[in-house]
């Protein structure tokens, strides 16, 4: 009688585990930050709406089509960038020395976002955390193609 009821209240506890674990695990990225919740600074002009999601969360948005050479894959590339907190608070910004695609040399979304980019093009990037520095934090950055080799 005592194992019955023992059983019955572990297979209750693992039931009850195994849902919080799935209610836990329905956020929008491995974080758990959502990017559509998120309430943007108004001065970046973040409308998701005109942007692309790619299947990994990135968000982008040509600001400018470039003419130029396209950035592929294992391109190296010279980009201008400024980087925004989602509130507007600028992070940083300037002049990235080349650097070649694919090879970790930038954050996940940062790469990723270059890709497909033509020089003379400017874009706009909504980064989740998964592909930024993974502190949690969306960030936004704004990237203009210089060079491509």
């Amino acid at each position: 009688m005592a194992a019955s009821r023992f059983r019955r209240t572990l297979t209750r506890s693992a039931a009850a585990f195994v849902a919080l674990v799935l209610v836990a695990a329905c956020g929008d990225g491995p974080t758990g930050v959502s990017i559509l919740d998120t309430r943007f600074g108004t001065s970046l002009g973040v409308d998701l709406d005109a942007s692309t999601r790619t299947a990994t969360g990135l968000y982008y948005r040509d600001i400018v089509v470039g003419t130029g050479t396209q950035a592929t894959a294992s391109s190296t590339v010279t980009v201008r960038y400024e980087l925004y907190q989602s509130n507007g608070q600028r992070r940083e910004g300037g002049t990235l020395a080349p650097f070649t695609l694919g090879t970790r040399a930038v954050i996940d979304g940062f790469d990723e976002g270059i890709r497909g980019m033509r020089v003379g093009g400017t874009r706009q990037l909504i980064v989740p955390p998964h592909l930024g520095y993974r502190d949690n934090t969306i960030m936004v950055f704004t990237i203009e193609l210089l060079n491509v080799t």
